[in-house]
């Protein structure tokens, strides 16, 4: 028998402690008693239990009340308990087994049927302790697992975002350093931002790579359009936001839908006059409005086909002036007080 077995015996008559102790010695139990509730109470305050057998006929607290306090503790309430009794009405032992008891012996003993008992309760409690760890150990492999399953379904959300965005890298060298520049443009501001959390900013650093994948369906013709474009180009042009949206709407994924969320808005601007939705303030999602402000910086600051590059204290000098119109004023606050920051990425 398992020497860790721990038995306590409450009785307020010593000789019946002694015989218990004597029919089960040969198990090699580790035995503590207590002649009383209350002191049986205090021993179990100090001391783990695989099994209790309480007498009911006790002074200061019976059997019934201790087995009633140990259920409402939720350290003690597993123990099993075995009532041990001169009492035999049906009553007596009925109540036994309301407050708790997997058994009910009478006295006096009858030592196959002590060591018998005994013997059985252990053993279920045992096997229940094994099952219940085997059930935390199944659900921690379940978590793992899940755990490991979300991180592959991420990976492969990133994984499906480079090769869509190395779509738009194809075309142009300069255009892959702009989808750089603005994931990390955007990540700055939302690492600076009091709302968001790192999490938020590494979803917009993987997600803001798409906010042009629109532009795949538009013309060539008028992408690469080295002079202004027509008020019908200009038209065609917008139409890469609500392309975008119409091919990564469907998702569920959290990085796809941030993808849609940045592609669909970061053309809109906080008085309204943007575009596709003209949505206003707040309207516009927190990742539309910092990819906005990555975009514009971005682009202002690197020659185009329809452009030359400006220089990073004249785009500053737009972005600011731009503050509650085109731009969110929290954000243009951001830049404003970590301009060396943004400089850095920009001239990296």
């Amino acid at each position: 028998m398992d020497l860790s077995y721990s038995i306590l015996i409450v009785d307020d008559v010593s000789d019946n402690i002694k015989v218990a102790m004597n029919i089960l010695k040969e198990n090699n139990y580790n035995f503590s008693f207590a002649m009383d509730g209350k002191e049986a109470l205090d021993v179990i305050k100090s001391k783990n239990f695989d099994l209790i057998l309480l007498d009911i006929m006790m002074p200061k607290l019976n059997g019934f009340d201790v087995a009633n306090i140990l259920k409402q503790n939720p350290k003690t309430k597993d123990i099993p308990i075995i009532f041990l009794t001169a009492k035999t009405d049906i009553d007596s032992i009925t109540k036994g087994f309301d407050f708790g008891a997997v058994d009910y012996i009478t006295k006096p003993f009858h030592p196959a049927e002590l060591i018998s008992r005994v013997a059985t309760h252990l053993e279920l409690y045992l096997s229940r302790k094994i099952i219940e760890k085997n059930n935390l150990d199944l659900n921690v492999k379940i978590k793992e697992n899940e755990n490991r399953y979300l991180s592959e379904l991420e990976s492969s959300q990133i994984e499906l975002i480079h090769t869509l965005t190395e779509l738009m890298e194809f075309s142009s060298d300069e255009t892959g350093k702009h989808i750089k520049r603005v994931a990390k443009i955007s990540r700055l501001l939302a690492i600076l931002h009091e709302s968001l959390n790192d999490d938020d900013a590494q979803i917009i650093y993987n997600a803001s790579p798409m906010h042009d994948i629109g532009k795949i369906t538009i013309d060539r013709r008028i992408l690469e359009k080295p002079s202004r474009l027509t008020e019908e180009e200009f038209c065609e042009m917008k139409k890469h936001t609500t392309s975008a949206h119409h091919f990564l709407k469907r998702s569920k994924r959290k990085l796809i839908i941030a993808a849609d969320i940045i592609a669909y808005q970061h053309h809109e601007k906080w008085d309204g006059s943007g575009y596709p939705q003209s949505l206003k303030g707040e309207e516009i999602h927190i990742f539309g409005r910092i990819v906005a402000l990555a975009d514009v910086l971005d682009a202002l600051t690197h020659k185009r086909v329809y452009k030359e590059s400006w220089s990073f204290e004249d785009a500053t000098k737009y972005i600011l002036g731009h503050k509650g119109t085109q731009f969110d004023p929290y954000l243009i606050e951001l830049f404003k007080n970590n301009i060396e920051s943004f400089r850095e990425i920009i001239e990296e």
